[in-house]
């Protein structure tokens, strides 16, 4: 059977509808499968499952790198571009419209109301991912100490790269033997998406370069999320907790409070969690700020994931590579287990508080989707907070 040819047009409006009702994260990966090998036959399932691999390996938002997955395999560099910029266009737009409402109406009392219960939320969905990525990286003992290590550092302030770094070193001593994924080693000679890349990410230096001469602050924002996108292995999670120490107690361009706001919208927001960037970039320089803020966050996913996937099932079988990423994988429980406790000590605790942190944690632990739950502790919130 031949393999439909996807047109760039096809690919934009197909991830664009998609990404209008792309609630739940990494949960629309299921969905872009549905799209792309059962609906569209762009990719076979074989094929797919290889990008998921490659996509949970490197860091960034999962969902949003498999869409440019399936356009780098259904029309190379230019239909990874169309894909990815579909599927992010409406979280993007929807988080510009709610950053400019929240910065008009954040001080109304039923305003307040609802965003002191959306904070204890924001309590409970991180400290599901904590348990949620600690039941699927934690294997073997190593794991754990290197996960305490991670939350001990965090919490004791140490910079999140030093952090990683050292837990990328200890993996590749105490995980060598855990865990080590072996690929074939008569793999097909890659087709090169070098020049491409190397052309993109030039761009992005250009830009970075302009930014700094006309407007520093848009610098500074453009080239933390860029570096914080380029560490955040893990997921979407680990990209918000890395923002949260930079943007709250590195830099205090926000307070905490508005920080967990923003990742409250970013729940009810169609997308992946890191559009939460998109929030802070409004918050700190406006329209401008959301954009550079925005394109930091998802441009260094992209690249890796054209100009990694040529060349992943090699990587694979280094077992000091999956080692070294085991490590890193483990800090980032760590990491989620440090910001849990900050964001619990960010909170005015009350008994309805405390009774909403359980009820969502229940509700979560038993797969509710998050949306209903951020939309009825809202309503909870407006009338038990008042």
């Amino acid at each position: 059977m031949t393999k439909p040819v996807a047109t760039l047009s096809d690919l934009f409006f197909s991830f664009l509808r998609l990404g209008a009702t792309a609630f739940g994260g990494p949960a629309m990966v299921a969905y872009i499968r549905k799209l792309a090998v059962d609906h569209k036959h762009w990719l076979d399932d074989e094929t797919f499952r290889s990008g998921v691999s490659l996509c949970q390996t490197i860091p960034g938002a999962t969902a949003m790198q498999m869409s440019a997955f399936v356009g780098l395999k259904a029309r190379g560099v230019a239909g990874a571009a169309a894909s990815f910029i579909g599927f992010g266009l409406s979280a993007f737009f929807i988080m510009v419209a709610l950053g400019v409402l929240y910065s008009r109406v954040s001080s109304l009392p039923s305003v307040v109301s609802a965003f002191s219960g959306l904070q204890v939320l924001v309590v409970a969905i991180v400290a599901n991912a904590t348990l949620s990525f600690g039941r699927t990286t934690l294997k073997k003992w190593p794991g754990f100490v290197i996960a305490a290590f991670a939350a001990s550092a965090f919490l004791l302030n140490l910079h999140p790269l030093v952090v990683i770094g050292s837990s990328a070193v200890v993996g590749m001593i105490l995980l060598s033997n855990h865990n080590v994924a072996h690929g074939a080693t008569d793999q097909p000679r890659p087709i090169s998406t070098l020049k491409p890349v190397m052309f993109m990410s030039l761009g992005l230096v250009l830009l970075l370069t302009a930014l700094f001469f006309l407007d520093r602050k848009l610098f500074s924002l453009g080239a933390l999320m860029l570096r914080i996108d380029l560490f955040a292995f893990g997921g979407g999670f680990a990209a918000v907790t890395l923002m949260f120490h930079e943007v709250v107690r590195v830099r205090s361009w926000l307070p905490a409070n508005v920080f967990m706001d923003g990742i409250a919208l970013g729940q009810v927001t169609p997308g992946p969690i890191v559009i939460t960037a998109t929030f802070v970039g409004y918050m700190v320089r406006g329209i401008a700020g959301a954009f550079v803020a925005t394109l930091g966050i998802f441009a260094p996913s992209f690249l890796m994931v054209v100009g990694i996937s040529p060349y992943f099932d090699r990587l694979q079988s280094s077992p000091r590579a999956a080692a070294a990423l085991n490590g890193i994988l483990c800090s980032f429980v760590g990491l989620l287990l440090a910001v849990t406790v900050r964001f619990t000590f960010n909170v005015n605790w009350g008994p309805a508080h405390i009774v909403l942190v359980i009820l969502a944690l229940i509700a979560l632990l038993r797969k509710i989707d998050v949306l209903w739950i951020v939309l009825a502790g809202t309503v909870y919130s407006i009338v038990l907070f008042r």
